[in-house]
């Protein structure tokens, strides 16, 4: 019995070991996994193997210079960014945006931070602004000079960043980087960064808002513009930073640690305002959103509301709505209540604007009253529109009736008269003839038939006499008529 008891006491902790021994195989294995997972993903996004430092400041250095060829070509973007934006054409726009020389200060703005390189720094925000400046003044002089000056959905689309450009610019920055900072630079990523960051079109709008004197567009658009440059700078001094691009040496050493302390102060100083960028269009967006929410699910959503329009402003705290006809306190109170639901309008106030005299009843009455008219209207037109019809049978049947009496009068219908007029006489330009009423001595009525001709103007006056006789005579005779008077037409 004892013996019995030792064996299933032994069997079981043999059952316990070979347990204990597979969870250790099992976590053994897991660690593992995640160990090749780890590795596999560090290679896949590792990209500092595949740098070539050295080329990439040479490139950078090379794309800050601005004169000769690259103004040209700036100002030839600027004009067809121009253009497209003002044919409303996104084709145009975006081949605009591929030939602009723009992103080269602004890279070699992020670099020379980032390598302490006070001589580039220089150049590139001298190179900068100088292309600020001529974007600014081409834009102004093209919708300044061009007559079909409009505003497109295109111009408008840049006068309000939001929180999405801000993303955009920054990762369309640290692709533009990286690929700069790749061996065998990718040129259609940088293609692809130029498009999207969109750097000529806001430069475009500002200059549009200079040429109608609308300072809200050209604020908003500069705006926009400093966005993307703020954050495609901001993106190449980090992908520098992280890749450890070697800091620029200088012989003196008080010199190199001054350099240093300003390029620090200055990346600082940089990040502030672009950290306030961020947050302040991120507040803005958040008002946006949940301003066009608030309209769409409490106001539009009210079949009892005509909404017209609106608008909120963070200044005064207030968001502002026009309605078609009259809103009620109820309403109002109520509209109020579903405002305060919205974190970002807690602390604002509602002004409702109503139009009592264009109320929901009195424009229905004016509708219906409306409709009465023109129905009406309609009538009136269907009777005309017969009484018409009745006019040209009857006006078709008088002409019938006329042509009917010449032929009894004269055997002869004009059309054949005319037609054969013409073919005697080829010099005949004009030819009609009609009866006419006459007194000499405004007692004694006479009817006589007059024609009245016209002459090529080329034939000379003495044959004009004669071929009038022969035709007078070739009159009298085809028409039976004893007295024919002859007229001849100016």
């Amino acid at each position: 019995m004892e013996e019995n008891k030792f064996n299933f006491s032994e069997e079981e902790n043999i059952k316990d070991k070979a347990v204990e021994e597979s969870k250790e195989a099992v976590k053994k294995d897991a660690k593992g996994l995640l160990q090749s997972i780890k590795t596999f993903m560090v290679e896949l996004l590792d990209f500092r193997d595949d740098t070539d430092r050295d080329a990439t400041i040479e490139a950078i250095k090379g794309d800050v210079a601005f004169k000769g060829a690259t103004a040209w070509i700036l100002i030839c973007s600027i004009f067809v960014a121009s253009v497209g934006l003002n044919a409303n054409s996104t084709a145009v726009v975006i081949g605009a945006m591929l030939i602009s020389p723009l992103m080269g200060p602004i890279l070699g703005v992020g670099m020379s931070i980032a390598i302490n390189d006070i001589d580039t720094l220089r150049r590139s925000l001298i190179n900068l602004a100088t292309m600020i400046v001529l974007s600014l003044l081409t834009a102004f002089l093209f919708f300044y000079l061009f007559p079909l000056n409009v505003e497109t959905s295109e111009l408008l689309g840049r006068v309000k960043p939001d929180i999405r450009d801000v993303l955009i610019a920054f990762f369309g920055g640290l692709a533009l980087i990286i690929a700069r900072t790749k061996k065998g630079t990718i040129a259609s990523v940088i293609f692809g960064v130029a498009i999207a960051t969109a750097l000529m079109p806001p430069l475009c709008t500002a200059g549009y808002g200079l040429a109608v004197g609308n300072w809200d567009y050209f604020g908003g658009a500069m705006y926009l513009f400093g966005i993307n440059t703020t954050f495609i700078g901001l993106a190449t001094f980090l992908v520098l930073k992280l890749l450890r691009f070697p800091m620029l040496k200088y012989a003196n050493s008080a010199k190199r640690k001054r350099i240093a302390r300003f390029a620090s102060l200055l990346a600082i100083v940089a990040m502030i305002p672009a950290t306030m960028t961020f947050l302040n269009v991120l507040k803005k967006s958040g008002f946006e959103l949940d301003y066009n929410n608030f309209i769409e699910t409490e106001v539009k959503s009210n079949t009892e509301l005509w909404f017209q329009k609106g608008t909120w402003s963070d200044e005064t705290n207030k968001v502002t709505l026009f309605f078609n006809g009259e809103i009620t306190d109820a309403t109002e109170a109520d509209l109020r209540n579903e405002l305060k639901n919205y974190d970002s309008f807690k602390e604002f106030d509602l002004i409702v604007n109503g139009n009592k005299n264009r109320s929901f009843d009195k424009i229905s009455d004016a509708y219906d009253r409306a409709i009465t008219d023109l129905d009406k209207k309609e009538n009136i037109i269907s009777g005309l529109q017969k009484q018409i019809a009745g006019l040209q049978v009857e006006i078709t049947d008088l002409n019938k009736i006329i042509e009917s009496n010449n032929n009894q009068n004269t055997t002869v219908s004009f059309t054949n008269l005319s037609r054969d007029a013409k073919v005697r006489f080829s010099d005949l330009q004009y030819f009609g003839y009609a009866k006419m009423l006459e007194s000499k001595d405004f007692i004694k009525i006479d009817t006589i038939t007059v024609a009245n001709i016209k002459w090529r103007s080329s034939l000379k006056d003495s044959l004009k006499v004669v071929k009038e006789r022969e035709l007078k005579d070739w009159l009298k005779q085809r028409l039976k008529l004893d007295t024919l008077v002859v007229k001849r037409a100016n």
